[in-house]
């Protein structure tokens, strides 16, 4: 097994073919011995026996009468049953090995002497002159010699096919895989980063035409990882930048203020400030990527959810910095029993995003709304309605993309990264529901989670 391991395919294929091959042809071969062998025994028995219907039918019908004398070329011997030889022009090889008895019935035996080999007939006579036996033989020799040439032709016509199989086989495979040595020097140059573009799809709509289109798509796909991730990590050097180089700043007025107490107060203040920026933008990178590498669906219970919505509420209601705005919500369930693909912590995640983005967006003395129910066919969906504004038209398809901000007053009150709504689609889609905004009839901006039940 382990030197069929080391062949090409293109050479298992081969070897396999000869194997096949061997088999069918030696198969062939061996019946067809078999049956030219039956055809001359067959043909030396019908001769034998013409030689030897002569000497019956005189033996039955003249018993009182000698048997002729045979001719110089047939082979004939009659024999009493007390064992004397009354015709006799069989060969003494021959004659020696013949069985003493009477036979019962008609024989036919194929005899193998030192130098010959002959088909005799023996068939039993019985008179009023008592029990013979006429024996007649027909030397084989020629049948033989036929049956040695049709087994040299056979063996060189095997071997000729068995070739011509191994040809046409090694033939075949080579023009079978040769797309698949195209693919694969195609795969080591865009391995090599020596150029982009695809495997080659071969014309014939095959299993090598479906597995490189198979792997051009997971080429695009990879692709579009690899994009994804560069721009991802540009992003986050850029949105790091900026947190950063505060609190460098932030540290080294501190620094200066060393002999002042309200002031080394103050700095050490923003820079903690700063320093939960940076942490909350970890935090949010870290969520998003368990969710690109998250395989197990989770299955939390609608009244669950129902709990982290009301934490979630009072949450926002206890941030300081805010301004004086109201958050209303209300719950509509109809099967608090139905089960989503969420995990509670991912769902308070998402709640607290767009609440704090509707809270952002107003302005003191305005209302946030938040609705959760249930749909007819069992769909969660959770809608969060701000009275700002509105978002811009033209963000609005890019508003769900990762470091993406609608301007710079919404991230003036919270300080957002541009990371909440991307975080919010993530575990939406990973939950197989949906996310969605848009702008309101009249003014503000509805943000929308919808979820099906598992």
């Amino acid at each position: 097994m382990r030197f069929l391991r080391r062949l090409s395919i293109r050479a298992r294929i081969t070897l396999g073919s000869l194997l096949v091959g061997a088999v069918v042809l030696s198969g062939v071969a061996i019946v067809l011995h078999v049956q030219i062998e039956r055809a001359t025994l067959e043909t030396d028995r019908s001769l034998a026996s013409g030689d030897a219907a002569p000497f019956v039918s005189d033996l039955r019908h003249n018993p009182d009468e000698p048997p002729d004398r045979p001719a110089e070329d047939v082979l004939v011997g009659i024999r009493s049953a007390s064992g004397d030889w009354v015709v006799d022009s069989l060969p003494r090889d021959v004659r020696a090995v013949l069985p003493a008895s009477v036979p019962d019935d008609d024989v036919t035996l194929r005899l193998h002497t030192g130098h010959r080999v002959v088909t005799v007939v023996g068939v039993p006579v019985t008179n009023d002159a008592g029990s013979f036996v006429v024996w007649a033989a027909h030397d084989g020799r020629a049948g033989q010699e036929t049956v040695a040439r049709v087994d040299r032709s056979l063996v060189a016509g095997t071997v000729l096919a068995l070739l011509a199989f191994a040809a046409t086989a090694w033939l075949l495979s080579t023009i079978a895989l040769r797309p698949v040595g195209r693919m694969r020097r195609t795969a080591e140059r865009l391995s090599a980063g020596n150029g982009g573009g695809h495997l080659p799809v071969g014309a014939s709509d095959d299993e090598l035409a479906a597995l490189a289109r198979t792997l051009n798509t997971f080429i695009d796909r990879q692709r579009e990882n690899t994009e994804r991730e560069r721009r991802m990590v540009s992003d986050a050097s850029h949105e790091l930048r900026t947190p950063l180089a505060a609190l460098t700043a932030r540290l080294e007025l501190a620094h200066r203020s060393s002999g002042d107490a309200v002031a080394l107060e103050r700095e050490l203040r923003a820079a903690e400030g700063d320093a939960a920026r940076l942490v909350a933008l970890a935090n949010t990178l870290l969520e998003l990527s368990r969710l690109d590498e998250a395989e197990r669906v989770p299955s939390t219970s609608a009244a669950a959810l129902v709990t982290e919505l009301m934490g979630s509420i009072d949450r926002a209601r206890a941030i300081t910095h805010v301004g004086a705005r109201d958050i209303d919500f209300a719950v509509d369930l109809t099967a608090p029993e139905e089960h989503y693909g969420l995990e509670p912590a991912a769902f308070a995640r998402v709640v607290d995003n767009l609440v704090a983005n509707a809270i952002a967006a107003g302005e003191d003395g305005g209302v946030v709304r938040v609705t959760l129910e249930q749909s007819a066919d069992g769909r969660l969906d959770l809608c969060v309605v701000d009275d700002g504004p509105g978002v811009p038209d033209d963000f609005i398809p890019r508003a769900f993309d990762r470091f993406t901000r609608a301007d710079s007053a919404r991230r003036a009150v919270l300080g957002g990264s541009g990371l909440g709504l991307a975080l919010v689609r993530g575990i939406a889609e990973h939950a197989g529901g949906t996310a969605d905004l848009r702008n309101a009839a009249s003014s503000g901006a509805v943000a929308t989670v919808s979820v099906p039940a598992r």
